[in-house]
């Protein structure tokens, strides 16, 4: 069962840091305005939800679940200066922050090589916590993230995440495969669209997976396609 995070120390001391809400906020407003889906705080506590679930079900001990809750949660504010490269400038962001806070420089490390290897254009699932931060962002397709309220305006992307009414990301009993199951209401986007645009999302999943010594599986509408 999913841990609320008030019993991470390192983790909280992120979450509640007043310039962290406003660069969360303020990098959404940032998406809003290019037509991206939402990326503030339901986005981020989704990702740090399933970051702390992939991380526990493998064992991994308290401490790194606390760092890797940390890098959820700021993997994204480096959309506040641009989407391009956001996963590097986010890192930098982050140093700056968590310097701020007095973290330790190890704990500062692996944090900052989470967030500036999540994203699929030059990311690389290089520790446990990357790996677990990239599957946990790369899974968070559903219809609540389009920002988009007229459907008649629509681009692919928001076709795709309003098609998705349902989804799951779960680790099978024996710790050798992770599944993200989708529900896709066609109505609305093609499997083929999803695919289009979430390609290398997915195979950057399956790496990370791979990373952690486990398959990546993609189900939609019951369909295994990857």
């Amino acid at each position: 069962m999913y841990t609320y995070p008030e019993n991470f120390p390192y983790f909280q001391l992120v979450k509640n840091d007043p310039d962290v809400q406003s660069y969360i906020r303020q990098q959404n407003a940032s998406m809003r305005a290019l037509h991206y889906t939402e990326h503030s705080f339901a986005h981020i506590t989704v990702v740090a939800r399933q970051t702390q679930y992939i991380l526990t079900s493998i064992g991994k001990d308290p401490h790194t679940v606390d760092l890797a809750l940390s890098a959820a949660w700021l993997h994204d504010i480096g959309n506040v200066i641009n989407r391009v490269d956001h996963s590097q400038s986010g890192a930098i962001m982050a140093f700056q922050i968590l310097n701020r806070l007095e973290f330790k420089a190890d704990d500062i490390a692996q944090i900052i090589c989470a967030i500036g290897n999540h994203d699929e254009g030059s990311g690389v699932p290089v520790s446990d916590i990357s790996a677990a931060l990239i599957l946990a962002d790369k899974s968070d397709v559903r219809r609540t993230r389009v920002q988009e309220a007229d459907v008649t305006k629509f681009d692919i992307h928001d076709r795709v995440n309003y098609s998705v009414y349902e989804s799951s990301l779960t680790i099978s009993p024996a710790k050798t495969a992770i599944t993200l199951a989708l529900s896709l209401d066609t109505s609305y986007s093609e499997i083929a669209e999803y695919f289009e645009i979430f390609m290398d999302r997915m195979l950057l999943c399956k790496r990370a997976a791979n990373y952690l010594h486990m398959d990546f599986d993609l189900v939609i509408n019951n369909q295994v396609l990857l």
